[in-house]
């Protein structure tokens, strides 16, 4: 193998810039060319490739978004779509590809793995929705910039004596907001691996009001409903002083943790080992801090499953 390609796909995280300068450094460490894919699956089907060298990721490790930049992409979900992008890769002489994204990115790589193109493929979604892995490229520094605003949100909470409720991303996974809710003391969490009942919510508000307590944070995660619903339940039932706030795509952006500049570097370099061994179809994570392959076919049909150890220690500690 001597030339490989690099694209980022679905919705941007925090670190994908470190794992695109991982897969490049590490791919001309041993010698290979390393073409970066634009735009996502998009721009492999238009053919928009172009070489990279060492000094087209410098200073890149601690910039938010990624330098290739990402686009969704309907028609690469048809063998027509695939086709052409399996064109443009044998028309650069591309021999393997490093896919960086979530699900629906990796369902792309799965396809192009079927019609013999090898394709390995990296966790970077901020929802750390994907199987297989501990934590996923971006989350953490989405974790942290929702703690930072709820943190500042607590501030106005006591200062007005008022019910704040806070909803984040994650979509179809609370991983964001047990951990936000956890770290943040927050008197309820709404997750969608766990039933809710408002009654349940309103009563863990009086308790907290029978005991002196003159504010509240409940976090709400999206995929669960929507955080202004919860809100004005809250504040129909209660009477209670109830904002909202709805933190959206801030929680994607701004400069990656250490923690996501080290995993991405570390992720993106297996990948290209991954490549360089023969393997393909395959997804790289990190369990118990040691590096994991899978088979992407064995992540994309198993669930992504949440600690609920976290979820119940939370409740104990919010009493």
């Amino acid at each position: 193998m001597k030339r490989i390609g690099v694209l980022t796909s679905g919705g941007d995280a925090p670190g994908m810039n470190a794992a695109i300068r991982a897969v490049v450094r590490k791919g001309i460490y041993h010698d290979l060319e390393v073409y970066g894919i634009y735009n996502g699956y998009a721009g492999l089907i238009e053919g928009n490739i172009t070489k990279l060298e060492l000094g087209s990721v410098g200073d890149i490790i601690h910039r938010g978004g990624t330098m290739l930049r990402t686009a969704r992409c309907e028609e690469f979900k048809t063998p027509e779509g695939q086709a052409k992008g399996i064109e443009q890769l044998k028309k650069f002489g591309i021999e393997g590809l490093v896919v960086i994204g979530g699900d629906g990115s990796f369902q792309g790589a799965l396809r192009l793995t079927e019609q013999g193109f090898p394709t390995i493929g990296l966790p970077g979604t901020i929802d750390n929705d994907i199987p297989g892995t501990d934590f996923t490229i971006g989350f953490d520094t989405a974790l942290n910039t929702i703690i930072e605003a709820i943190d500042k949100i607590r501030d106005t909470a006591t200062s007005h004596d008022r019910t704040y409720v806070i909803e984040v991303m994650g979509r179809d996974a609370g991983d964001l907001a047990l951990w936000a809710g956890l770290a943040d003391g927050a008197e309820s969490i709404l997750i969608p691996e766990e039933t809710h009942e408002m009654e349940q919510i309103i009563e863990r508000l009086n308790h907290g009001l029978e005991r002196g307590k003159k504010h509240s944070i409940i976090i709400v995660a999206e995929g669960v409903c929507s955080g202004l619903e919860i809100g004005k339940q809250i504040q129909e039932k209660t009477k209670l002083d109830t904002r909202v706030t709805v933190l959206g795509h801030i929680q994607r952006g701004g400069s990656p943790s250490a923690f996501d500049r080290v995993l991405a570097s570390r992720l993106g370099a297996r990948a290209v080992e991954l490549l360089l061994e023969g393997k393909a179809g395959r997804t790289v994570g990190v369990q118990n801090s040691k590096l994991v392959d899978h088979d992407i076919q064995d992540i994309l049909t198993s669930k992504h499953t949440l600690d609920l150890n976290m979820y119940r220690l939370s409740q104990e500690l919010s009493i």
